[in-house]
């Protein structure tokens, strides 16, 4: 019987060539086997930083003096906050915060210097974006840091006095959005463009991919329908399937985790709509380039990583150096963070949802221009 033939050395190394054989014949296999571990070492260590630093900071000062000066200098120099914009009030800072153009608002009101020479003990109030808390946590632990400092250097000459006695003013620090900094208010909303990402890319490049293989995809060829109309054809079923695991999620969230829905339900399908799309353009255009379902499934995987590394949901994206919040800027799941947890958390309107929403729509039509300029190679 076969099964008990003795076991030949020439046999197994012939068994091994025809491996490599077939390895060397699949280059975007092989390309697989060097690229992701050499993306995940530079990506894991080089963009990563949990302990955020230089993160955008604006001012509201009605004071300026010796004390609001050195405190404001004080902060720049921590290198937690980098002073960017002065703003003329605090509607114009809540704003800001809304839209994620700024992390942290520090407002000094009128008289302050003149409060603290008669014993008045004022405050400065910082108000920080705290839908991610560990975007913001290194940053506010050090405020009560920077106050002592210059407390220490500013209580000479005339303001001698005041040292030994009560602190001379106080730094009230004002999470918004996220008080309680409440991890899964973060995790849980992003969670949803994690899971969309992962199965709208990888089951759109396996649906086309398996139709090649099988031969049907010669059939739609040769039926009158355009590209267009055949691609966007096949994308319908999926964008059901996507809205029926964001709902799964978005009820999981409010009743499991109690995450606050302070925007519109409907503004959110909205976007649900919008990243699906972008999503299922990638997945098709990927399928351009895998000859079969493993390679979809490796190149679906190769645009996976940079989205968990790159787009803010499991490390601050504010802490990434220039050229990894570059690429992050890329990927619609980056945007769909900010805007999913802006409607959510911060009950976000359509003006402050835009500067989220417009990247995603230019994304789904560029990816979608290209899906549909290699449709006809993919069958070569």
């Amino acid at each position: 019987m076969s099964g008990l033939r003795r076991f030949s050395t020439a046999r197994w190394w012939a068994v091994v060539l025809k491996e490599f054989t077939q390895l060397k014949r699949d280059r975007l296999t092989f390309a697989m086997i060097v690229g992701i571990p050499i993306m995940q070492m530079a990506l894991f260590g080089f963009a990563i930083n949990t302990i955020p630093r230089h993160l955008d900071t604006g001012i509201i000062s009605s004071d300026d003096s010796d004390v609001t000066r050195d405190f404001i200098e004080s902060m720049q120099n921590s290198s937690y906050f980098k002073i960017v914009e002065r703003l003329p009030n605090e509607e114009a800072g809540r704003e800001a915060l809304a839209q994620g153009k700024l992390l942290f608002v520090v407002n000094i009101p009128a008289g302050f210097t003149r409060q603290v020479l008669r014993r008045e003990r004022p405050s400065i109030l910082i108000e920080a974006d705290a839908t991610d808390p560990t975007t913001t946590g290194s940053a506010l632990a050090a405020v009560d840091g920077i106050a002592q400092s210059v407390i220490q250097r500013e209580l000479t000459g005339s303001l001698a006095s005041l040292e030994g006695g009560p602190a001379p003013f106080n730094v009230n620090v004002h999470p918004l959005y996220n008080p309680d900094e409440i991890t899964q208010y973060n995790v849980v909303p992003g969670l949803m463009g994690m899971v969309l990402t992962l199965t709208m890319v990888m089951m759109t490049g396996l649906a086309v991919t398996r139709e090649r293989e099988r031969g049907t995809m010669e059939n739609l060829l040769a039926m009158p329908s355009t590209p267009l109309e055949v691609m966007t054809g096949k994308l319908v079923p999926y964008i059901g399937i996507g809205l029926l695991q964001a709902s799964i999620i978005l009820a999981a969230a409010r009743y499991v985790f109690f995450v606050p829905f302070f925007g519109n339900v409907f503004a959110v399908y909205l976007s649900l709509l919008l990243f699906i799309a972008a999503n299922l353009t990638v997945g098709i255009t990927l399928s351009s380039l895998a000859r079969n379902q493993l390679q979809a499934v490796q190149l679906a995987v190769f645009y996976f990583l940079p989205n968990i590394i790159l787009s803010g949901f499991m490390f601050p994206f504010k802490g990434m150096p220039g050229w990894a919040q570059a690429i992050g800027n890329l990927l619609p799941l980056t945007y769909f963070n900010r805007l999913v947890r802006g409607i959510l958390l911060k009950g976000n309107g359509w003006a402050d949802s835009w500067p989220s929403v417009w990247p995603m729509m230019v994304f789904t039509a560029v990816v979608m221009g290209v899906a549909v300029a290699t449709y006809r190679r993919t069958l070569d």
